[in-house]
């Protein structure tokens, strides 16, 4: 996963774009693969892990209308999260994870379900995710999609661009 971390901060670099991160079910992940980049303080300006569901509404103002018709296990959540940690941190891109890692499920959702929200300028968006294996397995198996999402993102924001 280094390439990849690299290029998603080479691109965030050469963009004069800052990233700010909001975590759930990965517990920090985010923060930790990002920080272990070097020159990372250029474009990482940091994150929150926003495990219980009132930290989600008090923290990243996550609408209550959201958690009670769609759950926090949800692409509404992870938009929302996105968004909201976009906003506290002032970053350019705000990156989301939340969902099941189990081992068991949550609002009748089994492990592996996960939603990874992507928020940035002209740009709200969630990847739903069905990841298999042991609750380890699923938070790095997150990581690595949502950092693959992002850099998806930064690509085709380059492209409109250059």
């Amino acid at each position: 996963m280094t390439d990849l971390l690299t290029r998603v901060h080479l691109l965030l670099r050469a963009g004069g774009s800052t990233i700010a991160t909001a975590e759930s079910l990965t517990g920090g992940r985010l923060a930790v693969a990002l920080t272990d980049v070097p020159g990372a303080s250029e474009t990482y300006l940091g994150g929150v892990v926003t495990y219980a569901t009132e930290i989600k509404a008090s923290l990243l103002e996550v609408d209550q209308v959201i958690i009670d018709e769609h759950g926090v296990v949800s692409a509404e959540c992870a938009r929302a999260m996105a968004s909201g940690v976009r906003a506290l941190m002032g970053a350019t891109y705000g990156v989301s994870t939340t969902g099941v890692a189990g081992p068991t499920e949550q609002e009748g959702k089994p492990p592996g379900t996960v939603f990874v929200g992507i928020a940035g300028p002209g740009l709200l968006e969630a990847v739903a995710l069905e990841l298999s294996g042991d609750r380890t397995r699923v938070q790095q198996r997150t990581c690595e999609e949502a950092f693959e999402a992002l850099e998806a993102v930064l690509r085709r924001e380059e492209s409109t661009l250059g």
